[in-house]
Order: C-alpha cells, then structure tokens, then sequence
C-alpha cells in the first residue's frame, strides 16, 4: 500500500481525493514533478525543490509548504508506505493544481497532492539495444514548466507505435528540443551536447552533465538536426530512464546502430552514484 498527503491529509492513496471543481480539470491548469528514492531518501531533493518552486512561480501557484517541512512529510510518507508492505524504494509525485476557483478562472487557493508510488524501471533489453524514437515538429509551451499538459504525445501515440517506437524527439525549425518526457544528449568524440533552449531543465540531465565533466567536454547549447548525422552516439536521460541510449531516429541509425562505449560507461556512473545516494 502506498500513501499520499492532499492538503494536510495523510492517507492511503487510493482514500485521496480531488473536486470536480478544480481548475485543473476544467481548466487544464496544473503543475507536477516526480523523482525517486534510493536506499530510502529522496534523489536529489535540493535540485527537485528548486525546480517545483520555479514551476510553481511561473504558473502564479502560491506554495503551501516550505522545503524542509515538504522533506518532513516525504520521510513520513515513505515509513507509512513501507510499514504498509511497499517496496523500501518508490517514486514521489507531486501534483499542484489552480484549485477551486467560484469563477472557474481565478486562483484562489491551489491544491496539492503529493503521492507515493511504485517504480516502474525500464526493460533491461531497452539498454541492451536502445530504443528508437520519432521525430516530431513541435516545442511545448512553457517548456520550462513541468505542467500537467502532454496531449501531444497521447495525441502521437499511435503514430509512436506504428513506427515501431518508444517516443518523440521534438524539434522547430531544425532545432531538437527534447523527448516527450525527458531530456536529449549526443555524443561526438569527446563532446557531450545537449539543447539549451525550450526544453524542461531535467535532474538527471543536471547529474549527468556534473558526472560527465570529468570526461567529456560538456556542451550545453541550440542542437540541430543535422547534427545527428555524425554523431556516434544518443541517448535521453529521465528519473526512470537514466541514461537509456537511441539508437534510431526515424529512419536515421545512429553511430553504427549499436549501444555505444560512453553511453554505457555514464549509465555506470550514474547507477554507481545512485547505488551509494
């Protein structure tokens, strides 16, 4: 069993809540953000917080908690969720809403939930062999905000499957942006590039880049399609993806089309980093 808070409520999450009312569902105005624990204690949680707070702010959403009591209730959330039979580590999703609202416009007070759940790791095939994605003419509104609205890639599931892929990459005007749900690397000799414009500013994105400094010459700028047709590897990182590699792009096959060297030797790294968190 897993537990969640709603608004000074702890309880299983299945007993939690929302109104029909809220502005979320009415208005589609709404924020989350999601991470996971490992050997107990929430990833990152400094760089999570920033991040919701600026979510927050951008969206005009008024925080309800401070960090360090929000960290409070994490830890309690996590020994009733375990004390409940859950696994020792979960994943964290926060959800803020616009609330209810008598003019179905105006925030008045937001609503927030916070839940527990499990982890869904990634298929080990998927890091054998890497995963190909899509490309797709397209750049979220407020990419910088980890808001509630992914009707484009429910709207391009089919088309996704039909292609025989795992997701979208997003580009404009030959740009590359991100994938649906996490964020985007190449590899060219010893460069490490990713985009640094109209993309979500992801966690794991951030280790990485820390993790890779090291070794790589880190590039963080505008990344452009045609790019991709000398780089001798891809890959996209995401809280559950880590660093899960790309192997084909559309009709494109990265590098020789295998799993490359230096995707799986930051996938090691990473994992080591986590397995002592």
């Amino acid at each position: 069993m897993h537990y969640g808070y709603f608004n000074g409520t702890i309880a299983p999450t299945d007993q939690l809540a929302v109104g029909v009312t809220d502005l979320a569902l009415l208005r589609g105005y709404g924020l989350f953000d999601y991470f996971l624990t490992y050997n107990g204690r929430p990833f990152q949680w400094d760089w999570y917080w920033e991040r919701f707070q600026n979510s927050a702010t951008r969206m005009h959403l008024p925080l309800p908690l401070g960090k360090n009591e929000t960290y409070a209730i994490l830890m309690d959330l996590i020994e009733r969720s375990v004390g409940a039979g859950a696994a020792s580590d979960m994943a964290f999703r926060f959800v803020m809403t616009g609330g209810y609202s008598a003019d179905s416009i105006s925030i008045e007070r937001p609503n927030l939930l916070i839940l527990t759940e499990p982890i869904h790791p990634v298929p080990t095939v998927q890091y054998e062999q890497g995963i190909k994605v899509i490309l797709d003419e397209y750049v979220r509104e407020m990419a910088e905000v980890k808001s509630t609205d992914y009707k484009r890639v429910i709207l391009m599931a089919q088309a996704i499957r039909s292609a025989g892929a795992s997701d979208l990459l997003y580009q404009k005007g030959g740009e590359i942006s991100e994938l649906s749900r996490s964020n985007f690397f190449i590899v060219k000799g010893d460069k490490l590039v990713t985009p640094s414009r109209y993309i979500l500013h992801g966690i794991t994105r951030r280790t990485i880049m820390q993790l890779a400094q090291s070794d790589f010459q880190v590039e963080e700028r505008p990344l452009l399609l045609s790019e991709l047709y000398d780089a001798d590897e891809a890959f996209t990182t995401s809280s559950t993806k880590k660093v899960l590699p790309i192997t084909q792009i559309g009709d494109l096959t990265i590098g020789d089309g295998y799993v490359g060297p230096k995707s799986k030797f930051l996938l090691e790294r990473f994992n080591e980093l986590v397995k002592n968190w």
